[in-house]
């Protein structure tokens, strides 16, 4: 048979690298820092977001949803916020800020998206819990992860090491996911389930 091993020219990286064995990792402008850093916290809890929203978005694509491109979207900008976050302000030079800049154009989208949506759900008259089918407790679910990824975000902006923009698109995504929630539910004719005072 053919010798199917990779010519050395064509060989394919390794996955693992060792730099981090010791316990500190590199952010983007270079500097090493122990990997439990706030940046590494910050920067791990957008990459489990990203990975909670895909998990919502193969299970709102089965039901047939459209928002599910917007979805993509959302964890495409995950990325740009993950390099900015990675990019602390104390360290990074104007060549840094120029590449991992995060605008304030996709809060903005948010903003429009959460205003769309809200139009066509019924008022909200009590304390909705996690439900309403697979594809609405799923984004439920990245909500709640969402919250904790701004929580991790916020003490970086307040020392100036990240970019305002940054805590407020995930600020206006949690309200994002929320209402997508909802109406996820809506389309799907699936019932919320809502809080009521134990007896």
């Amino acid at each position: 048979s053919p010798d199917r091993s990779p010519r050395s020219s064509e060989r394919v990286p390794k996955i693992y690298t060792k730099t981090g064995d010791a316990g500190f990792s590199s952010t983007f402008t270079g500097e090493r820092r122990p990997k439990g850093d706030q940046i590494f916290e910050a920067l791990g809890a957008t990459d489990e977001l990203s990975s909670a929203i895909g998990l919502a978005g193969e299970f709102s694509s089965e039901k047939g949803h459209t928002f599910v491109e917007q979805l993509h979207k959302v964890q495409c900008t995950l990325q740009d916020v993950g390099s900015s976050i990675a990019t602390p302000l104390s360290s990074a030079r104007e060549a840094h800020l120029k590449r991992t800049a995060f605008s304030e154009r996709p809060v903005l989208e948010l903003e429009h998206w959460i205003d769309s949506y809200s139009e066509q759900l019924p008022p909200l008259r009590a304390f909705i819990l996690p439900s309403g089918g697979r594809s609405s407790a799923a984004l439920h679910f990245c909500r709640a992860v969402c919250r904790r990824a701004e929580r991790r975000v916020v003490p970086l902006v307040q020392a100036g090491e990240a970019d305002p923009n940054v805590a407020k698109y995930l600020n206006r995504l949690s309200d994002y996911l929320f209402v997508l929630a909802r109406y996820a539910a809506m389309k799907e004719g699936r019932e919320e389930k809502i809080y009521r005072r134990p007896e």
